[in-house]
């Protein structure tokens, strides 16, 4: 059996692509050519170089297969270009499903999202049938989902496309090489990176019980109709205090209410798109959906396909252990000067620290005479300095390794 798997260099398609050949399917991947290909190492797959949006690469793809799971999405919740997103999940979504019906795939699993579900208002867990709409969904990531499989549904009742649809919740585990803005979350929680919080509630689950159960989709699942692969439901200070056991750190005290961290994520959301950085550490789309409870039941998926996830607390680490004392650095502010250190600290002109009153400076280094920064310096340096003050000295900055610098390069497919 010749099976497709889009998306097999992200997270949750390289579990998937692991599970297939384990099953001892003959997999073929579609990959872009600049995609890092670290999942693939090692694995006996055959890989065919492509793009979502190329139609006739596509086709290519799924030449001869007899099963495609449609893993691939463009993950990101802010972008400042929303088009290649939608291009990638809604056309892209088109493609892969009309050019797995002429090859004559007998079945195709389309990945789906929570995200495209609605919500219950007692906050109580969410089904399949709960309702939702487009103006529902919050952000071009939900939206595009949301459009991407109601377009899967269509081809369904229109032209008897052989599609089942299932919706993973929030998926962790081993290689999220990217990460995703979940697998982001972990490290700067792990990394003490995260001294407060928003709360909100999530339904985690293992990476590896999501791939089980795109395979039992494949071999179970009716033609038509969507599967919730969820886990355990848990609050955000549940997920941070796990974190922190399992690191042996100490989780995050202090609870942001949504309407003071709204205008911080405005600012940092404008300041942005202004100076073409990277994606900024709170979003307004992402306080926006944390006031819900994004809760959700897996029964129907439990009970018509044998779908049997973990609990939360059984779920491995998405970073080897030898690296967990790495993740466990001392909280600095960018170029502080270590205690008891004679070395003289790198100046630069993204911050400054007031050796004398021992916090972040608008001055360059710490109040140098005739230093006149321009005056967009002056309001960055302004800002940051806003932002230490309400959410510590961690917030807004990437610290040294740099972990939020490659965020808006975590472009396009790979989910």
């Amino acid at each position: 059996m010749t099976t497709l798997v889009t998306g097999a260099t992200g997270f949750v398609g390289a579990a998937v692509l692991r599970k297939a050949l384990e099953a001892g399917h003959e997999a073929r991947a579609l990959v872009r050519a600049d995609s890092d290909r670290r999942n693939l190492d090692g694995l006996r797959v055959e890989i065919v170089e492509g793009d979502l949006v190329d139609r006739a690469s596509v086709e290519a793809a799924a030449r001869g297969c007899d099963v495609v799971f449609h893993v691939a999405a463009d993950y990101r919740l802010w972008v400042t270009d929303s088009a290649p997103m939608y291009a990638a999940n809604v056309e892209g979504t088109r493609n892969v499903m009309l050019a797995a019906a002429e090859a004559g795939a007998r079945r195709i699993v389309h990945t789906s999202s929570v995200a495209t579900l609605g919500y219950t208002r007692d906050g109580s867990p969410a089904d399949e049938d709960t309702p939702s709409t487009l103006s529902d969904m919050i952000g071009h990531y939900k939206r595009s989902k949301f459009m991407a499989e109601e377009e899967v549904r269509r081809l369904v009742r229109e032209e008897g496309l052989p599609a089942v649809i299932v919706n993973p919740s929030t998926p962790v585990g081993p290689r999220d090489v990217k990460p995703t803005p979940t697998g982001q979350m972990i490290v700067n929680a792990a990394s003490g990176r995260m001294p407060a919080y928003v709360e909100t509630g999530l339904n985690m689950v293992h990476v590896d019980d999501v791939a089980d159960g795109h395979l039992l989709a494949l071999d179970q699942g009716q033609i038509g109709e969507r599967y919730i692969l969820g886990g355990e439901d848990m609050s955000l200070r549940e997920i941070l205090t796990a974190i922190a056991r399992i690191t042996g750190g100490r989780p995050p005290r202090m609870s942001l209410p949504h309407g003071l961290v709204l205008p911080i994520a405005f600012l940092m959301e404008s300041w942005a798109r202004l100076t073409g950085g990277s994606e900024p550490m709170v979003t307004t789309d992402g306080v926006r959906l944390s006031r819900k409870r994004m809760f959700f039941s897996s029964a129907k998926a439990t009970r018509e396909l044998g779908y049997a996830p973990r609990s939360a607390p059984a779920t491995s680490t998405p970073w080897p252990r030898r690296s967990r004392a790495a993740l466990r650095r001392p909280r600095r502010w960018p170029n502080r000067p270590r205690p008891h250190s004679s070395t003289p600290t790198k100046t630069t002109r993204s911050y400054g620290w007031c050796r004398r009153n021992r916090r972040p400076c608008i001055g360059r280094d710490g109040h140098r005479p005739g230093d006149r920064p321009s005056r967009l310096l002056f309001l960055e340096r302004t800002f940051t300095l806003i932002v230490y003050r309400v959410c510590g000295p961690t917030a807004g900055g990437t610290g040294n390794d740099g972990h939020h610098q490659g965020t808006q390069r975590q472009h396009r497919r790979g989910r």
